[in-house]
């Protein structure tokens, strides 16, 4: 009996062993919380921020590890995904958005969180200033909301005539709140007057772009977010049937037929978070690295969509833009 417990005590310990020393490691390896407002099956902005991780050494499951929350374009499962991270005390969130990094910033004063692509961030309340954001949160700013102007100028060299604008936007989108703001700023100067129509979820769609119509709209902006973003490809279909010639907030839009769009590589940011989030597990404070502004904003046309709405782009816009989908 004894030697049968000695060795059932050694067969219990040696089996411990590789079990301890698991949660040993495991306890070394960081953990990162990625809130996303899309869906994993279209997450290229998450393929970007691996590929910032692997640039700098870091491989999933192997020496970091990620936990993923999507939102699925619903805004209202932030809040409660958020929540959801931050009750896992991880070492850094990343919150792609506006909407994603307002949601971190209300679950979490004390984790680290990275944004990345946020329209304003210093108007959405989630930093002090860019130089020292202060608190728990740093990361890239898109800047979208002082573009307002330059697209709207940008769509007018399309669209020479034009004089109505309709802003298609999500009212529960921060994002979108402040790009409305910027362009009603912006459109006296260039004597545009702007219909801002509201969108709240998918079936306000085809209502939506009834009311321009009927209000006999000569172009659209469509601010990109998390309902837009999700929706891209029903919305640029209900653009192409109107026939209204649309500045889009991200290129993706544009990737799936969309006219135009003036904004930050979404995607290069996404990769650029995983350099803030190294800095912060090597012990810096997210309240002392300042907030990056865009360097560089791109245009991108798409010929295809511009000749099927008998639009004709002129040389100087062509010119100037990053890329033209033919």
């Amino acid at each position: 009996m004894r030697r049968r417990e000695f060795i059932t005590v050694l067969g219990g310990a040696a089996a411990a062993l590789p079990i301890a020393a698991r949660a040993q490691h495991s306890a070394t390896v960081p953990r990162i919380g990625f809130l996303f407002y899309g869906s994993p099956e279209r997450a290229p902005e998450v393929d970007a921020f691996r590929q910032g991780l692997r640039e700098l050494g870091y491989i999933e499951e192997k020496n970091i590890a990620i936990e993923y929350r999507f939102a699925r374009g619903q805004v209202g499962h932030l809040p409660e995904l958020a929540a959801e991270l931050a009750r896992l005390k991880l070492d850094v969130i990343v919150t792609p958005g506006t909407p994603a990094s307002v949601a971190g910033k209300d679950a979490t004063s004390t984790i680290p969180i990275v944004i990345a692509g946020v329209a304003d961030a210093v108007g959405a309340g989630l930093v002090a200033n860019f130089a020292r954001p202060g608190g728990n949160i740093t990361g890239l700013t898109s800047i979208s909301a002082e573009l307002g102007g330059k697209r709207l100028e940008l769509l007018k060299g399309i669209v020479p005539n034009a004089s109505r604008v309709a802003i298609l936007y999500n009212p529960a989108d921060r994002s979108n709140v402040l790009v409305l703001k910027e362009l009603e700023q912006a459109a006296p100067a260039l004597d545009l007057t702007l219909q801002p129509i509201e969108v709240g979820g998918p079936d306000a769609f085809e209502g939506a772009f009834v009311a321009m119509n009927r209000a006999r709209a000569d172009a659209l902006f469509g601010a990109a977010g998390i309902l837009t973003f999700e929706h891209r490809h029903a919305l640029v279909d209900l653009a192409a049937k109107s026939r209204i010639p649309t500045m889009w907030g991200h290129r993706q839009f544009v990737d799936v037929g969309g006219l135009m769009s003036y904004a930050v590589n979404f995607y290069d940011q996404c990769r650029r978070a995983a350099a803030y989030v190294d800095q912060i597990l090597k012990g810096a404070k997210p309240g002392d690295l300042p907030v990056q502004q865009p360097t560089k904003l791109e245009l991108i046309i798409n010929l295809k969509t511009a000749k099927a709405l008998g639009l004709t782009v002129p040389a100087t816009l062509l010119a100037r833009a990053d890329e033209v989908i033919e």
